[in-house]
């Protein structure tokens, strides 16, 4: 039995003498298994000679200590595993406050920039060139010379110009709306009649677009201030056209047509244009001389003039001649609001009340200008009523009058278009060479 017993390994070790490892053990030598270093080699081996010793299967005992050395790896694996997890957390936490401090460092390196003094929003006439006073009006001038989004920005800030930009832009969405409720009923690609109608709505839009762009950005230079403005003219100039030709195509009474016909047209185009070039050259030949103000306007309103009283004849003729019963036009009362909303917003065109009267305190509002603005986009829009109207009802005149002109019209409208866009760009250029010549 002792011989036996030594044969199984029960027999106690020699003292000084290492244990002999045990059957388990060679699948994982040196407690290399599936995690690393194994189960602590003193108890397991213990274990397993007391299994032995007491009589169980080699094969219980072996998967007895195979589940326990699992357990104990599992515990390593996953304490290996919570290691690697919080190594990988102060890795990203590193990464994050490196971004921290490289963003501070951006924006310590702004800190100039943001200590500077901002853009005045205004400033006052003498700090900005002559070509850009009002009479009158001492202060509300933006500085020149800054981005072009921050005069777009100035849409939203108080300024001289803020009123003049807001009337005009207000008065282009109007339209714009009124354009498509009138395209639902309206046959502009295939009614030829309707030729004249689209044209006036057209030349309104662009005469407001024209003069917004204009009072929002004509302060960015010499150059764009005369540039913006001579872009205005032209819309001025279609405008008038449009206003000629919706007038003698749809508003004109037969009596009338016979005495004018030959003429009308061609010389509301000449004036149209005229009315351009003149402005143009009274800006740029006349506008920083205070002496020569009587000469700008006679240059500038004097083609105006004469083409609105030709344009206008039509509808003061048929205003005259109306009989008593004329209340059964529906068209004749919005003809007469365009004319009396006319001669007013004509009157403080040419008078610069009430800030000849308050000097200084019309900044911001108050402006004759802008009163002239306000009653230029009531004649519009009581004109455009009045021209639908006529164009709905009076089509059993008209298209007996004008035959099939409505073509012969429209290409006209390209011609003085095109002659205004020529002239303004000639006068541009002379602009930009007067002012390079200076600098030299």
């Amino acid at each position: 039995m002792e011989n036996k017993a030594e044969a199984e390994g029960c027999s106690p070790a020699a003292p000084g003498a290492a244990p002999s490892a045990p059957r388990g053990a060679a699948a994982f030598p040196g407690g290399a298994g599936r995690g690393g270093a194994g189960p602590e080699p003193g108890r397991p081996l213990r274990r397993l000679r007391r299994n032995r010793c007491s009589g169980e299967s080699s094969a219980a005992s072996g998967r007895r200590e195979f589940w326990t050395y699992l357990l104990h790896s599992d515990e390593e694996i996953l304490e290996a595993a919570f290691e690697q997890r919080e190594l990988q957390c102060g890795c990203a936490m590193a990464a994050v406050v490196a971004e921290k401090l490289s963003r501070l460092f951006i924006n310590v390196r702004q800190v100039p920039q943001l200590l500077a003094p901002p853009v005045p929003t205004t400033v006052s006439s003498s700090e900005v060139p002559r070509v850009f006073w009002k009479p009158y009006i001492h202060t509300g001038y933006r500085p020149v010379h800054q981005t072009w989004s921050y005069y777009f920005s100035t849409l939203f800030q108080q300024h001289n110009e803020a009123i003049n930009v807001w009337t005009h832009l207000v008065a282009t969405l109007i339209l714009l709306l009124r354009f498509q409720q009138l395209s639902q009923r309206v046959d502009f690609g295939q009614d030829p009649h309707a030729q004249p109608l689209l044209i006036i709505i057209t030349a309104s839009i662009t005469y407001l677009t024209f003069s917004t762009l204009a009072h929002l950005l004509q302060a960015k230079s010499e150059f764009w201030h005369y540039s913006f403005f001579f872009m205005d003219y032209v819309g001025v100039a279609i405008y008038q056209y449009g206003s000629a030709l919706v007038h003698y195509y749809y508003a004109i009474e037969p009596s009338w047509h016979e005495r004018i016909q030959g003429f009308f047209m061609p010389t509301a185009a000449l004036l149209a244009w005229l009315s351009c070039a003149g402005s143009c050259y009274a800006k740029f030949r006349y506008h920083h001389h205070q002496s020569a103000w009587l000469l700008s306007r006679l240059c500038q309103e004097v083609p105006s003039g004469l083409a609105y009283l030709l344009d206008i004849s039509p509808v003061v003729h048929r205003i005259c001649t109306a009989s008593p019963a004329g209340h059964t036009d529906p068209a004749l009362l919005y003809h007469k609001c365009q004319v009396l909303f006319f001669l007013i917003g004509a009157f403080f065109f040419s008078h610069p009340y009430p800030e000849k009267l308050l000097p200084g305190k019309c900044y911001f509002f108050g402006q004759s200008h802008q009163i002239f603005h306000v009653f230029l986009v009531l004649c519009t829009l009581a004109q455009i009523e009045a021209v639908v109207l006529d164009y709905e009802s009076r089509r059993h005149i008209y298209s007996s009058l004008q035959g099939d002109l409505a073509h012969h019209f429209s290409a006209l409208c390209v011609f003085t278009v095109t002659c205004s866009v020529l002239t303004a760009a000639y006068m541009a250029r002379k602009v930009r060479d007067k002012l390079s010549f200076k600098e030299d």
